[in-house]
């Protein structure tokens, strides 16, 4: 297995620039995932990871190789798709191992590789089936397994669960990180799904806009993010976002009818400001009157309240225990300012 680095990559399609100088440095074994928005070129990266799209300017080096110019047979790559792409009139044992047998490996290697990597992924019992026979989530798994057989230094998995349902989704998120420990090898996952991400994730990598916005643990992205686009994608719900301007040392936000001193360094007085709430860091005064209840969503455990605050701003606000709010209630809010975060009203850079 082998680490990857990106090293100033730029991706042009004729006079239409859509990568902006990407660096990045994944370390051997690590689980990278690619996160953000549709068109912010995540699956573009991958592909040219994977030499399936070329490099316009820049390099992609696989452990000590520099693999930029290199046919995608020869990076020591293995990519799973959003479609599963199998045979259907080959069993699951074939589809498997076609790529081997196409190559001129030896029968009996080819049954010593299928059938380690089903007994990793639990497809012992469906080795004679034909994918017709088989659920999407087993599909899924099949076509991992032929990623696998190939022993690649770097496997590619481009929104390999949007086919899936929900429930689906949720027990191949657990396949995959019971893959990645259980084989250890670097993987890179593209996905428009933060929750995705968040699970899977040693390693985040936020794009917008063919940019990357920054890079870090998920934990780290979601209680230390650089500015407003990062905050905002990394949590669900999303962060609350309320207007601001700076008077007097403290924050005025009109949406909570109050001025809060957030202990960050201070800009001067006159500036536009964002100031960010999470969902949980917030919760409801039943007795106030600066919030209407709009409607709630009731998950069991917990609860999650759309407020509408007298400037019309929207807020969700999570609530446990036994009494929550209900739709119609006028309502205030507490929380710790410590909590907040504070963004620069045009940058949208954070000031910490």
């Amino acid at each position: 297995m082998s680490g990857l680095t990106i090293r100033n990559v730029i991706k042009r399609y004729g006079d239409v620039q859509v990568m902006h100088g990407v660096d990045l440095d994944i370390a051997d074994g690590e689980f990278c995932v690619f996160v953000g928005p549709s068109g912010c070129g995540k699956s573009t990266l991958l592909r040219m990871i994977a030499g399936l799209e070329e490099i316009t300017e820049g390099s992609v080096s696989i452990g000590a190789r520099d693999v930029t110019r290199m046919d995608p047979s020869e990076r020591g790559v293995a990519m799973v798709f959003q479609t599963y792409a199998l045979y259907p009139h080959m069993t699951v044992k074939e589809n498997m191992g076609f790529g081997l047998k196409m190559n001129g490996h030896p029968k009996s290697e080819i049954d010593t590789k299928v059938a380690e990597a089903s007994r990793i992924l639990k497809l012992d019992e469906y080795l004679a089936r034909k994918p017709a026979a088989l659920s999407g989530g087993q599909r899924q798994r099949v076509s991992i397994g032929r990623a696998i057989v190939r022993g690649p230094e770097v496997f590619l998995f481009d929104e390999p669960l949007s086919n899936l349902d929900a429930e689906l989704r949720v027990e191949m998120r657990v396949e995959i990180a019971r893959l990645h420990k259980e084989i250890g090898a670097t993987m890179i996952y593209v996905t428009h799904d933060q929750v995705e991400a968040m699970t899977l994730a040693d390693k985040i990598v936020v794009l917008r806009l063919g940019r990357i916005e920054q890079v870090g643990a998920p934990l780290e992205l979601y209680r230390d993010p650089d500015n407003k686009f990062v905050a905002g994608f990394i949590g669900s719900p999303a962060m609350n976002f309320l207007s601001g301007k700076i008077e007097g040392g403290k924050v005025n936000v009109p949406g909570l009818q109050t001025s809060v001193a957030v202990p960050v360094n201070m800009p001067g007085d006159g500036m536009d400001v964002t100031i960010g709430l999470r969902p949980e860091h917030l919760t409801v005064d039943p007795n106030g009157t600066t919030h209407t209840v709009d409607m709630t969503e009731a998950l069991g455990g917990v609860s999650y309240a759309y407020l509408i605050s007298s400037t019309g701003e929207k807020i969700i606000v999570e609530e446990r225990g036994d009494l929550r709010s209900s739709a119609g209630d006028t309502v205030g809010l507490n929380f710790d300012p410590a909590r907040a975060m504070l963004f620069d009203g045009q940058s949208e850079l954070r000031i910490r």
